[in-house]
């Protein structure tokens, strides 16, 4: 290696030191620290006392924590496929020079950038029993009114429509990304053999966007087991514990009960949780590619 080569290398890892010493500082010490919390039955108030796996064991026979679990999964099963559909045919139906239509994309993907306390309690007041908006609309039209919130069959598919909903026009963007990287010589070689729009779509267009739905359904999948803000606003985990979720758990036991030991224990089983079915969906996706 030469000496300007040396140089050059030098300069290159002085630049991106600065991010490895915050991703240092914030992200692997904290993530190392958790870990020996869970070990421990740390409270944040008395000692800390090593107690080894204890805290795992626990875990698995807590039935509500198994609940968390099921939950979390459930939500997980509503929002993601729901959300890749929905958000894939949006962008499809937007991606073509309309007058309006960059309007249009804009009105979809203000509720990414609302905050989601916002946009809980705004919902929250639609789903109301006896003085929300869609219960008096079930009403106008001879329905009883719903619990949409307080029913427990129903409360989790309730907060998964607001989550969809939030989330559409962040997916649909990146959707409408990829669309932009299909090539028009596909669709014009297709238009000559005959085929129709639904041909080019399942035949060109889903393909073509594999590696964006592959992006899509792992960013949509861990945002969806780390869901705690409209859960902890709209329901606070109930009706009877219905919709509480992994993340709402350890919130919980780590911020209002003060058993931060057992919190981060919850936290690591999220994690490996987190780690066991992004590698099975990279796996999914791998053979995938190799059939296409």
């Amino acid at each position: 290696m030469s000496a300007l080569q040396k140089r050059e290398n030098r300069w290159g890892y002085l630049f991106i030191l600065p991010n490895f010493i915050g991703f240092a500082l914030f992200t692997m010490v904290p993530i190392i620290i958790a870990f020996i919390f869970s070990l421990s039955n740390y409270d944040v108030v008395s000692r800390f006392t090593f107690i080894g796996l204890e805290n795992y064991f626990k875990l698995l026979q807590d039935r509500i924590f198994i609940k968390s679990l099921t939950n979390t999964l459930y939500y997980s099963l509503l929002t993601v496929p729901a959300g890749i559909v929905l958000s894939f045919l949006t962008a499809v139906l937007l991606n073509r020079k309309m007058r309006g239509i960059k309007i249009v994309r804009t009105f979809l993907f203000i509720p990414v950038i609302t905050s989601s306390v916002a946009v809980s309690l705004v919902w929250s007041m639609l789903y109301e029993e006896h003085a929300g908006l869609l219960n008096i609309f079930l009403k106008a039209i001879g329905l009883k009114p719903v619990g949409w919130l307080t029913d427990p069959s129903i409360a989790m598919i309730s907060v998964a429509i607001v989550s969809i909903w939030k989330n559409l026009g962040y997916n649909m963007t990146i959707y409408l990304a990829g669309l932009q990287g299909v090539p028009n010589e596909l669709y014009e070689a297709a238009t000559i053999d005959g085929a129709g729009k639904w041909q080019k779509l399942l035949h060109i267009t889903v393909p073509m966007l594999h590696p964006t739905t592959y992006f899509v359904a792992l960013t949509a999948l861990i945002r969806s087991f780390q869901e705690f803000d409209m859960v902890n606003i709209m329901t606070e985990g109930g009706p009877i514990n219905s919709t509480i979720t992994v993340a709402m758990y350890l919130y919980n036991y780590g911020f209002k009960y003060f058993e931060m030991g057992y919190a981060c224990a919850a936290a690591y089983v999220l994690f490996l949780l987190v780690f066991v079915v992004s590698l099975v969906q990279n796996h999914i996706s791998d053979k995938m590619d190799r059939v296409s």
